[in-house]
């Protein structure tokens, strides 16, 4: 029945390696379930009833997206957007209701910019080295948030540069003992590599105490948060330019990690196009709606659906196994909270290496579309922002393709969008 579903053989995949893969996704982005409440409980909204929220509104749309697009994407509340929407409730002295109904109104917008095939127009606009570069700058992206867990980089207390670890901390040698488990694994091509580097990592943490069993196994949820968002008070014109600024992250970043994790999976055609690429775009613009619905802040496709995709797996089963165990975890969060945030990070690297062998597809003779390019992959790690890297490079091609007199030669949508871009950055400084 799931081979027929989900159509397994012809994909060239199995039960086994779509369930291999699901727990890998799930185990390397589990960390929101706790990150996510912490930084929204900066509002006041209750941490237990955030948890439930956050598990809630990655299993809908996760299990949505893997039965109506069959493909391995894996959704959850963004960070960096819960972030943004913490700071605007506390910089506008507005409640968490309405920030989370503004949230609602941005996704709505964009659900609507993909029934008007907007969306779908706007990523077949964009040139092919340029699609393969937001596939790198995302593997360089996720490699540093690994190191960064790991501990071999970290932002001094002076500053935002980032320097190197110390080798002295027992977290940063557990990691690094993760790293070479889950490297030698892959190397000698052992199925589920990456799921077995996590577990040795878990192990390893609790024999050194950077690891502990919970206090508690069972957790009842708290839905107190669940229909809550002020749509009404959102549907303001004072708030209009932070729904267009959320839109314009959400837009986009989803944009570069479908592209992203579709690149590594094989999905993208030599054409540039994927196949059933507005029935992703469906569910991820109402999954932003949906998390804010459940009070949990903007939904989106992770870039960790990639640690999946580099364990083998291509179907919907592999979202359908990420939705089923987020129920779980709605019930048993204080079990997945055994998993340190030392025991992915080795998994992050890697993926992000994976991700990065995208480069040898890039031709860099065309100096035009190689510049842009370069700065897509090198903007999005330091910058820690997906549509930043798109924005930087997007609005370079169309600088230099203007200057040089081919104005032609730019889709109308990649001009219009480097507009926006300018204009967005110009207006946040």
């Amino acid at each position: 029945m799931l081979n027929r579903i989900f159509r397994l053989e012809e994909r060239g995949t199995s039960v086994k390696t779509e369930v291999v893969a699901g727990l890998t996704t799930f185990m390397t982005m589990a960390y929101i379930i706790f990150v996510n409440p912490t930084v929204l409980s900066a509002l006041g909204i209750p941490f237990e009833a955030t948890v439930a929220g956050t598990c809630i509104g990655a299993a809908v749309p996760t299990l949505a997206m893997g039965l109506y697009t069959n493909y391995p994407f894996a959704l959850a509340a963004g960070m960096g957007m819960n972030s943004a929407v913490v700071s605007f409730a506390l910089s506008r002295g507005v409640s968490w209701q309405v920030a989370m109904g503004v949230v609602v109104l941005e996704g709505l917008l964009i659900f609507l910019l993909v029934l008007v095939g907007l969306r779908e127009a706007v990523m077949r606009a964009i040139p092919m080295n340029l699609k393969r570069a937001i596939g790198v700058g995302i593997g360089l992206l996720i490699a540093l948030l690994g190191m960064q867990s790991a501990g071999w980089i970290i932002h001094p207390e002076k500053g935002p540069i980032l320097t190197y670890g110390s080798l002295h901390s027992t977290k940063t040698l557990i990691a690094t003992a993760g790293v070479a488990i889950s490297a030698v694994l892959m190397a000698w091509r052992v199925r589920g590599a990456l799921l077995l580097g996590i577990f040795a990592t878990t192990a390893i943490a609790f024999i050194f105490g950077q690891a502990k069993a919970p206090s508690r196994w069972l957790a009842l949820p708290d839905f107190s948060t669940f229909g809550r968002a002020d749509i009404l008070g959102a549907a303001s014109l004072a708030f209009a330019a932070a729904i267009f600024s959320f839109m314009m992250v959400d837009f986009f970043d989803t944009m570069g990690t479908v592209i992203g994790v579709g690149e590594q999976a094989g999905f993208v055609g030599p054409d540039g196009r994927m196949p059933r690429l507005r029935r992703v775009l469906l569910i991820d613009s109402l999954a932003a709606a949906w998390g804010a619905f459940c009070g949990a802040s903007s939904t989106t496709t992770y870039i960790e659906s990639a640690a999946g995709v580099g364990e083998g797996g291509r179907t919907g089963l592999t979202s359908l196994v990420v939705a089923i165990l987020f129920l779980f975890a709605l019930f048993f969060s204080p079990v997945v909270g055994m998993v340190p945030a030392v025991a992915t990070a080795p998994v992050l690297i890697i993926v992000g290496f994976l991700l990065m062998s995208l480069v040898r597809e890039i031709s860099f003779d065309d100096f035009e579309e190689a510049f842009p390019a370069f700065l897509i992959m090198i903007v999005m790690p330091l910058t820690l922002s997906i549509s930043h890297g798109i924005g930087y490079g997007f609005i370079a091609y169309t600088l230099i393709k203007l200057l040089r007199g081919k104005a032609r030669q730019i889709h109308p949508i990649m001009a219009a969008i480097a507009v926006i871009f300018a204009i967005t950055f110009a207006i946040q400084g």
